[in-house]
């Protein structure tokens, strides 16, 4: 099936329809923040152990609380849940912008909000997750997700350089203001989707609940040999990535000589390239087992990347970073959708939610330990151990039997 008749085979359910147009709106939001803050931040310490610092305080609460927020997910209204993240993620924001018009926004509270932030978004994914099989069904996984990366990185695409060119003329003030715009606007969509499912909510959990709902999770996990091998994967792989992630404004910025509106500008690249790969994932839906699709990407990522390393002309780099975030994009595409086709059809959330604790884990350390490296070796040292140890992961994966035979 092509992927015009698949796009059409999902966009014919206008409940999707709409929950598609609120998460677009979302990611409009999310990419103003990821380039927003991260600059301000950066702008007003001039050091990249707080990008670091930053880095892990948007991960390690959306690491932690996501078990929390896929369990409420399989029991309470997703439609509420999501509404609330998203109005409290609006609210945080809009206070950002009037502390700064107000020229009292201090790093303390910055780092604060970015926690709720953070917080927000894994109850809110935590309820996104199980939305897409309840909108589409198992049979149109694949096209969901990939249609959904597709918005978020084509908001990645289109935002940071706008938002770059803003930040350099005026500040952050506009961009901040925006997102928070976007956040509102996103709550529009959502109210007017009839249910996300499930079918009969029931009430807030007990906390005894609520632990065997975590732990049916992780138990679903563990006791799946191609699951958990992915999931400790991705933990790996995500702790090597985001040291380069970590490091790529000081990189941009030092090493490749670009100013603040040419470091939107490679953001929107990147994100091009992210798009690219969300598309061909959509139009590659299983044509080869899941475990082969995987071990071959993980390999071609990480020879994609190498020339990022070594290179010193500005979009030279940014190429090949595009690339590789190709890769990486259609990676993420093809483990969400398999996931979601061999959970239990009630346990979407909470084993979506465990594999999310255990693969992203590894970016808070992650975070920091890249954002040492850049601040006192320098940016192009974060990016060499980035390489190295992606590579080194990559290569593993191919030795992991039950990868190499997984064919759901």
């Amino acid at each position: 099936m092509s992927t015009v008749a698949r796009a059409q085979g999902i966009f014919a359910s206008r409940s999707f329809s709409l929950y598609y147009a609120g998460q677009a709106l979302s990611y409009v939001g999310s990419s103003m923040l990821t380039l927003a803050i991260p600059l301000l931040v950066y702008h007003m310490t001039g050091s990249a152990i707080s990008l670091g610092v930053t880095y892990a305080l948007e991960f390690l609460p959306f690491a932690l609380f996501g078990p929390i927020g896929g369990a409420l997910a399989d029991r309470l209204d997703r439609r509420r849940l999501m509404l609330l993240c998203d109005f409290i993620r609006f609210l945080v924001i809009a206070l950002f912008a009037l502390a700064y018009a107000r020229g009292v926004l201090t790093l303390p509270w910055l780092f604060a909000g970015i926690a709720i932030i953070a917080t927000c978004a894994a109850f809110f994914i935590g309820g996104q997750s199980p939305s897409i099989p309840y909108l589409l069904g198992k049979d149109r996984i694949g096209p969901g997700v990939a249609a959904l990366i597709a918005a978020e990185q084509g908001a990645n695409l289109i935002v940071p350089p706008i938002g770059g060119a803003l930040f350099a003329l005026v500040g952050p003030l506009p961009a901040l203001a925006i997102n928070a715009l976007t956040y509102l606007t996103s709550q529009v969509s959502l109210y007017v989707l009839p249910t996300l499912g499930p079918d009969m909510p029931g009430r807030m959990p007990t906390m005894r609940e609520l632990v065997a709902d975590v732990s049916d999770g992780f138990r679903i996990v563990l006791a799946d040999d191609a699951m958990r091998a992915v999931a400790m994967l991705s933990g790996a792989l995500n702790f090597f990535g985001i040291m380069a992630f970590a490091a790529i404004i000081p990189f941009l910025e030092r090493d490749l000589g670009a100013s603040t509106t040419q470091v939107g500008l490679s953001f929107g690249v990147i994100a091009a390239g992210s798009m690219l790969g969300s598309l061909i994932a959509g139009r590659f839906g299983r044509r080869w087992p899941f475990g082969k699709a995987l071990i071959v990407a993980y390999a071609i990522d990480a020879f994609i990347f190498l020339p990022v390393v070594f290179a010193h002309e500005l979009w030279f780099g940014v190429m090949f970073f595009s690339l590789a975030s190709a890769c990486g994009s259609f990676e993420i595409a093809q483990i969400v959708a398999w996931r979601m086709r061999v959970a239990p059809e009630d346990k979407v959330g909470s084993v979506s939610a465990a594999v999310r604790l255990i693969a992203l884990i590894g970016l808070v350390p992650g975070t920091l330990i890249g954002g040492s490296i850049a601040q006192v070796y320098g940016a192009r040292d974060a990016m060499i151990v980035s390489a190295i140890g992606w590579t080194i992961a990559a290569l593993y994966a191919a030795a992991i039997k039950a990868l190499r035979r997984e064919a759901r």
